[in-house]
């Protein structure tokens, strides 16, 4: 039943991750034959200035996107639980979902233009107010908030659906209990359906951090990585040394850390979640 799936991942995950893994042990530019280096590519690795700076902005990134994207989703969720309306909860669903449906290098150019510091309709509506335009994408701070808050936006639909799903199978016994017992709604969210639906915030925590570490598109549309370097995530470096410089292994290198640090931090959330995550 599930082989089709096995031999998907096989064939577009496994084996790719291996060919990389190989590879960067590799000098090879495409045009002549692949040059064992043996480690010479994560020694550079590390004295290279430029992929040290965009572990940094992308780990930041990752973790100011997954923080916003869990609380945005849950607040979201809880208030749209609240209405009665089944109509009302569908609508709500399919309007939050929606922008994830949608083509992220669109999204990118759209939005691209929405913040353009001269004719963008965000700072038009600024000046309206008698506001001050802001330099969304011309400043470092202005950009790294800007994608973050693009990536949230279009990526936010997933956790909410997530946790509208998880807070309507939490028991109705339990509540109506909490209730009897004088429980507030601010404590009956806090100390009952938040560990109730524990489970599905790790997971969604899980998704989102991964997702967020392969940021690529919305900062290479957006910025192509600027101003300076405030944007530059690590797969647009691991794109420019391979497909731009033709540095293949350098660049597989570069991916393969990339994935380390994705394992390291997947397994520190689960280890984590021993404490937090409650199994009914």
């Amino acid at each position: 039943m599930i082989s089709l799936s096995v031999l998907f991942v096989t064939v577009f995950t496994g084996l790719p991750i291996l060919a990389s893994f190989g590879l960067s042990f590799f000098s090879w530019d495409v045009i002549s034959d692949p040059q064992f280096v043996g480690a010479d590519n994560y020694v550079r690795m590390a004295g290279d200035a430029a992929v040290l700076s965009s572990f940094r902005v992308t780990i930041l990134m990752a973790i100011s996107v997954v923080v916003l994207q869990l609380a945005l989703g849950l607040g979201l969720a809880v208030l749209v639980n609240q209405r009665r309306s089944d109509v009302a909860r569908t609508f709500f669903r399919t309007a939050f979902y929606l922008p994830l449906l949608a083509s992220t290098a669109a999204v990118s150019i759209f939005m691209g233009y929405m913040f353009d510091y001269k004719f963008g309709l965000i700072n038009y509506y600024l000046q309206l107010v008698g506001l001050s335009s802001v330099p969304w994408l011309t400043s470092g701070f202005g950009a790294f908030v800007t994608i973050v808050l693009v990536a949230v936006w279009q990526q936010v639909g997933f956790t909410f659906v997530l946790f509208v799903a998880a807070l309507m199978s939490v028991p109705k016994e339990i509540l109506e209990a909490a209730s009897i017992d004088g429980a507030k709604p601010w404590a009956t969210l806090i100390r009952i359906k938040v560990p109730l639906i524990s489970p599905t915030i790790l997971f969604a925590g899980v998704v989102a951090f991964i997702n967020a570490m392969q940021l690529f598109d919305q900062p290479y549309i957006m910025t192509k990585g600027g101003p300076g370097t405030a944007t530059t995530t690590t797969t647009i470096v691991m794109y420019q040394s391979a497909f731009q410089n033709l540095q293949f292994g350098y660049g597989s290198a570069i991916s393969i850390i990339l994935l380390l640090m994705i394992l390291a931090v997947t397994g520190l959330q689960f280890l984590a979640a021993r404490k937090w995550v409650f199994y009914q």
